[in-house]
Formats: structure tokens, C-alpha cells, sequence
């Protein structure tokens, strides 16, 4: 008796398509599989290798993990290839019987105040993407502030504040690209101001990062003894959460530092509501205005009508990550996740208002919940996909060019330059050849078609 053979297509390969992959191949199943991965970039892995500051060597570790599931060899990988552009959803019906998207959420969120468009006013994700050597940014960020404002109060805004206040001397044992390394070098900044809406017992952020911007070489950490009056809810959320326990203890222990003699200094503001980024009469940044919060004795805040005003030359905007559509997939503008049920992209009917599945197309990660929760997560999230994908065997598509070769033919009838996984390989090893040379474990390539050139052995 014949096996059905499922052909799957996954576009992204970060941590959400390499795990969905992972798991179907293991899952108990009466079907033979056939896994192709996509990503719109040269080299596998998304936001753990674009989207995580370079000196969190510990948490770039899970590429460790990742690789040893892309170098079984079981999941094929066509890097620099665009879905819309280079494959699209019909070439897709054309040659596999189901997709899962996996695309992530890598713009940032709005923040919607007065003065968001000013110059000197940047997008943390843009930033994170600039200093991770991201082929798609410009190579140059303008690092002339002597004083910084940073919204929000999750990991993100921490990993920012850390790049800006750190010395540049110390990224070098990480793999910070050469151009980030020298820009960052000569910025002049003095003073970085995080601000967040909520009180301390409320912020987003992990022990883990917390601690690690309170290890940064001369650089002061100031605190403000406002913001540290609890109320009944907050000492509740101290006595009875072992995380915000920790968060509070490290905070505690930064109130107590002597301060004054670094050269750099990083401040922490709470209950502070963001009214206005100021325009400094020029068109640019010049100061940054909030709003006083105060606790609304139920773990929330009101606003106290005082204001207050900040001068600042730049202000970093790190309130989320928000997904981006994708053409002929739907897309929920509100929350920038594809609509689904459990993975099953769903097609909203605009007259009705009634759902029904997207047959064939799925989705996980961050494009699929919206982009909450740490990396480990998206191993459940995949699982759940994965469970319909294996479910829906009835309602695959009937692909008319099935096999593996055509897939590969399409590619280079169209001269899109793809790379695999052995050319990840061969990026890799340069990189780390690259670092080698200047006693560093790696130095990133920067530039796509440096990257496509080396990854294919044409250097």
C-alpha cells in the first residue's frame, strides 16, 4: 500500500519554522514527509541571530539547538528567497501540499504621541536590526546624542539601553559587526533615561537582563526613591511572584550603589506616561514629556496631571514588535498576526463576519500569537500548528509539480541566486575565520550580496 507523502513548504527559518519542522518530523504520523524551509534571508535562525543584542551570548545559544536540527540533513533550506517576490502563494499550490508561515514580527509597534516622526525619533527594532548587522539596514546610525530617552520596560528596551550606555570596547569579545563597533565607539551619549508607564513591580523585564544592565562598566545606575513607595498591590506582587521578587531585590540593591563617578549614567524612571517627543524648534528631537502615574491600588495606574519634561537629542521607541502582511495571506491589521484558530489561518468574510479555514495554510510563531512570550515558547505554539497539519491530511492540496528537483528548477529558472545549508555553512565558517583574526569567535558579513557570494562558494 502506498504512503501518503506530505510535501510541506515553511517560510521563515527562525526559531518558529525550524521547531515546527522539527516536530512533524518526529511526531507519530502515517504519512512519509518532505520538508522545505524559506527565508527571505541568506542565513537561517531570524531574530535569535537579528534580533538579539550580540552580548547575550547565552541566549544565542539556542542556535546551538537549531543547528543540530538543520544538520541532520532532513529539511532542505533556500535562503534569499522572497515570498511575494521570488515564490508565491500560487507557486507554493504548484509544488507542496500545505505552508505554515512562520515570518515573525519584526517592525515596531506605534506609539502614537506628538512628535513620533521627528528626526532623532527611532524605532528600538531598527536599532536592534542596525546593531545586529541586519542586511537590509543602513550601515550608518546617527549616534550624536549626549542624552537618551528609551520607552518601555520589557527586555528589548533594556537591550537597547545597554548598547547605548555600554562601551564599545566592551563588545568586542561578542560578534558586533566592524561598522557598529566604530560608530558606537565615538558616540558621545552621557545620559540614558528608560521610562516605563507602571510601577517597578510591573515592568516586563526578566531577572536575567536586568542584571545584566547593572554589570556594565562605568556606568552608574540611578534610581529615583518616588517610584518606590509601594502600595498594598505591589508589595502583594513582591511577597507573592518569585520573578518580581528577584526584579525588586536587584533594584533595591542598585538604590543602595554610590553613584557619581562613572562616566555614564542610566536612569530609571516608573510611572512615567508618554505625552510628547519635543521638538526642539529644528525639526529634531529635544526633549521628552510624561505624564506622573500613580498606582491605582490594583495593580494598575491613573494619570496625576502633573507633567514633566526631559531635554533629550534622541528618543528609542520600545513599546513591541508588530507582524507585517503577507501577500494573499490574511492579515489582522489590529494585533499584526495572520488570523487563525490554533495555527488553521482562517478567511474573515467582510459581509458576515463568519470565519472559515484557509485550507492548506498555517501559521506559528509570533505571526500567529502576536509577539509575547520567550523563545521556548514557540516550541508549544509549533506543536499546536503541527497537530492540524497532520489532521487536515484530507484538506492538503494537490500539488501538480510535486517533486523536489522542480522546486530547485523554478528557483533558477527565475535567477534567484538561493543559498543552503551548506552554503550557511561556508558563511559561517568565514565569519568565524573573520573573528579568528582579531581574537573575536566571529565577526559578522554585513552586506547581502557578500553574504549570497560567499554562501554560494563564488568569494
Amino acid at each position: 500500500m502506498t504512503r501518503n507523502r506530505l510535501r510541506l513548504a515553511i517560510v521563515g527559518a527562525g526559531p518558529a519554522g525550524i521547531y515546527a519542522a522539527d516536530i512533524l518530523l518526529k511526531a507519530e504520523r502515517n504519512f512519509d514527509v518532505s520538508i522545505d524551509l524559506f527565508d527571505q534571508l541568506p542565513a537561517p535562525y531570524g531574530l535569535v541571530r537579528y534580533g538579539v543584542a550580540p552580548d547575550h551570548p547565552r541566549i544565542k545559544g539556542i542556535i546551538t539547538a537549531l543547528r543540530e536540527v538543520l544538520d541532520r540533513g532532513d529539511i532542505r533550506i533556500f535562503g534569499n528567497v522572497r515570498f511575494g517576490t521570488d515564490i508565491t502563494l500560487a507557486d507554493l499550490k504548484n509544488h507542496y501540499n500545505a505552508v505554515i508561515f512562520a515570518t515573525g514580527a519584526v517592525r515596531d509597534a506605534s506609539l502614537h504621541v506628538p512628535g513620533v516622526h521627528l528626526d532623532g525619533s527611532y524605532g528600538a527594532a531598527d536599532f536592534v536590526s542596525w546593531y545586529d548587522g541586519h542586511p537590509d539596514y543602513p550601515r550608518e546610525w546617527p549616534l550624536d546624542a549626549k542624552e537618551v530617552a528609551v520607552i518601555g520596560n520589557g527586555n528589548v528596551a533594556l537591550d537597547v539601553s545597554r548598547i547605548l550606555a555600554k562601551h564599545a570596547d566592551d563588545l568586542l569579545p561578542t560578534e558586533i559587526p566592524q561598522n557598529v563597533y566604530e560608530a558606537l565607539k565615538q558616540s558621545p551619549v552621557t545620559d540614558v533615561h528608560i521610562f516605563g508607564r507602571r510601577g517597578p513591580t510591573s515592568v516586563k523585564f526578566t531577572p536575567l537582563e536586568l542584571r545584566e544592565l547593572g554589570e556594565l562598566r562605568d556606568v552608574d545606575m540611578i534610581l529615583y526613591d518616588e517610584d518606590f513607595d509601594y502600595d498594598e498591590a505591589a508589595r502583594a506582587a513582591v511577597s507573592g511572584n518569585k520573578q518580581v521578587f528577584v526584579i525588586d531585590k536587584v533594584l533595591q540593591q542598585w538604590r543602595q550603589r554610590e553613584v557619581g563617578k562613572a562616566s555614564r549614567r542610566l536612569h530609571l524612571h516608573f510611572f512615567a506616561k508618554p505625552l510628547e517627543i519635543v521638538d526642539d524648534g529644528n525639526g529634531h528631537v529635544g526633549a521628552f514629556r510624561w505624564e506622573r502615574t500613580a498606582p491605582d491600588g490594583e495593580g494598575g495606574v491613573v494619570g496625576t496631571g502633573e507633567i514633566r519634561e526631559l531635554p533629550v537629542q534622541a528618543v528609542y521607541r520600545a513599546v513591541g514588535y508588530f507582524g507585517s502582511p503577507l501577500p494573499g495571506i490574511p492579515f489582522d491589521k489590529k494585533f499584526g498576526v495572520i488570523p487563525n484558530h490554533e495555527g488553521q489561518v482562517l478567511i474573515h468574510d467582510k459581509e458576515t463576519g463568519d470565519a472559515r479555514q484557509m485550507y492548506g495554510v498555517y501559521a506559528t510563531g509570533w505571526i500567529k500569537r502576536g509577539p509575547v512570550g520567550l523563545i521556548g515558547h514557540t516550541k508549544s505554539d509549533a506543536m499546536e500548528t503541527i497537530k492540524h497539519v497532520i489532521n487536515d491530511l484530507g484538506n492538503w492540496w494537490r500539488p501538480e509539480a510535486p517533486s523536489e528537483e522542480s522546486v530547485i528548477e523554478m528557483l533558477e529558472s527565475r535567477g534567484i541566486e538561493w543559498t543552503d545549508l551548506d552554503g550557511w555553512h561556508r558563511l559561517d565558517e568565514h565569519e568565524q575565520a573573520l573573528g579568528s583574526a582579531e581574537g573575536r569567535k566571529r565577526i559578522k558579513v554585513v552586506p547581502r550580496d557578500e553574504m549570497v557570494t560567499i554562501s554560494r562558494g563564488e568569494a
